[in-house]
């Protein structure tokens, strides 16, 4: 990954948005959700005041609005602020 992240930011892959329901209801692309979690591909260096907590490999779960969305050598991607996870799974 040529992604490097600044201070307490971190590079994730979103998880892809389910196709179907518990009940097998296939979802059409325009009532997707936008998902709210994923893998984290590269992390930055940290603040002075606050470490990095996350690694790379780490599943985590991310707030609905949180980041900016990137598109990289036909991937998409969120780049966020260690803050915004709210979670690792």
């Amino acid at each position: 990954m040529k992604i490097k992240p600044l201070a307490d930011r971190v590079l994730v892959e979103p998880a892809e948005a389910e196709e179907k329901t518990a009940s097998g209801i296939i979802i059409p692309d325009t009532a997707k959700e936008k998902p709210q979690r994923g893998k984290v591909i590269a992390v930055g260096s940290g603040k002075k005041d606050e470490p990095m907590e996350l690694k790379v490999g780490d599943e985590v779960l991310y707030g609905k609005y949180a980041g900016t969305e990137i598109n990289y050598e036909g991937k998409d991607y969120m780049m966020m602020r260690q803050s915004d996870v709210l979670a690792v799974i």
